[in-house]
């Protein structure tokens, strides 16, 4: 089989060859680009996400725009480079801090792989709450269905294509079903373009919406798992990185039009209902219903059940990719592809044991994610730099100019994490 060939590749498997001997991939018939694109998305488009943009936009209204659209720029710098340099280098995040200072990576594995399992005992939650909504079925059969189905997922024969199958298909689901809603409440799209540039809001009112829903979008493992796709489809080398280029914008942009759908479908019940349709507890679903009656109550179930199964998939595709090393070849392949099954169980036997998300884990993992990304986008950077990591590349100046501003946003984030969640997890 050739390298370079995404259909010849699966979810698990190694590379043999270095960067610098990867051809330049075929994109003829190829999803490879697309499932890493939409995987990243939908790893992103989680519970939270969906929550947090809701209650952003009752908060906010038309001035929510601006925010989306900042937060999308920025984002993009982030996450440009780091596909950039991860796929040129054909090392994971990992080996790539190791390599700018020996034990960075054994950090950034144990707080990804921390802040992603309580995440994901989370994200099992929304899929529970999810299907409660749709089909009214017990909150502790609904987590349990929904995690045996990621794991059947996981013990396909084709793991790969089936993953990149089932991002693709789900994501455009809620893709098309929240701008249904978001056609049934009928939002004011002129005043929306009007104040994606000027908003009403002042600026100061603005900023931590921009900060949360950056730390969403590409904070903890999901500026990773795209990139981590992308290598163990073959997808290295200097030779692609217009594909690599493509791939992570790709899936921002997929991520900033789901968001930008459920602003519409939440701002049109805001301007035509108040926003105290939608309450504090359940924004999402309380925005659906109030959009579209019964039946868009029974389509936020299915759109939050989508959100939390997909985040369930690439957080524990993402978090166990960071076990292992680039180098090890077909020998480990079973190896994670146990420990994959083995995550997603534990988090549903957490989930039932303690019945509730568990909050003062959520606020902690939070709170590590958002000091975390400012030291992996530093990383990133650094190598960008570094002749021994990327080889002959050249990390081109408008790219190190995109990831700084990146960066600096980051270390607001981090800052504000640690100052918020500290005294949360003290109450």
């Amino acid at each position: 089989m050739a390298k370079g060939d995404p259909n010849s590749q699966e979810i698990f498997a190694g590379e043999e060859e270095s960067s610098s001997q990867a051809p330049a991939l075929n994109l003829a018939g190829s999803g490879m680009l697309s499932g890493a694109a939409f995987l990243m998305a939908v790893s992103s488009i989680g519970p939270g996400f969906l929550t947090q943009t809701t209650q952003f936009t009752a908060q906010l209204g038309a001035s929510f725009a601006f925010a989306i659209l900042i937060s999308i720029i920025i984002d993009i710098g982030a996450q440009l480079n780091t596909w950039r340099v991860i796929c040129v280098s054909g090392k994971r995040g990992h080996e790539i801090a190791d390599m700018v200072t020996p034990g960075l990576g054994w950090l950034l594995t144990a707080v990804i792989v921390f802040g992603s399992f309580i995440f994901n005992v989370g994200n099992i939650s929304g899929c529970a709450l999810g299907l409660r909504v749709l089909f009214g079925t017990d909150l502790y059969f609904g987590a349990s269905i929904s995690a045996l189905l990621a794991i059947g997922l996981f013990l396909l024969p084709r793991a790969g294509s089936a993953m990149d199958w089932f991002s693709k298909m789900l994501g455009a689901l809620m893709i098309l079903l929240t701008l249904y809603i978001a056609f049934k409440t009928r939002p004011p799209v002129g005043e929306v373009i009007g104040q994606s540039l000027s908003p009403d809001e002042p600026l100061k009112n603005l900023i931590t919406p921009i900060i949360t829903i950056i730390g969403g979008t590409v904070g903890g493992y999901v500026m990773f798992s795209g990139a981590h796709r992308l290598l163990d489809g073959g997808v290295i080398g200097e030779s692609n990185i217009k594909a690599i280029s493509k791939a992570s914008v790709m899936g921002i942009l997929v991520t900033g039009v789901m968001r930008t759908v459920l602003f519409l479908a939440a701002l049109g019940v805001v301007t035509s209902v108040g926003s105290g349709a939608i309450g504090k507890e359940t924004p999402v679903f309380d925005a659906f219903r109030a959009g579209a009656g019964s039946f868009g109550h029974r389509v936020s179930g299915l759109v939050f059940w989508s959100a939390a199964i997909t985040s369930v998939v690439g957080c524990s595709y993402t978090s166990i990719s960071f076990l292992f090393r680039s180098q090890q070849g077909s020998a480990s392949n079973r190896n994670r592809q146990l420990l994959t099954v083995a995550f997603i169980g534990l988090t549903l036997i957490v989930f039932l044991a303690i019945r509730v998300p568990p909050t003062p884990l959520l606020v902690a993992a939070g709170t590590l994610n958002g000091a975390l990304l400012p030291v992996a986008l530093g990383v990133i950077l650094i190598a960008s730099t570094r002749s021994k990591i990327v080889g002959q590349y050249r990390h081109p100046w408008w790219a190190k100019l995109f990831g700084m501003a990146a960066w600096l946003v980051a270390v607001f984030m981090a800052y504000r994490a640690v100052a918020e969640g500290i005294p949360k997890l003290l109450e």
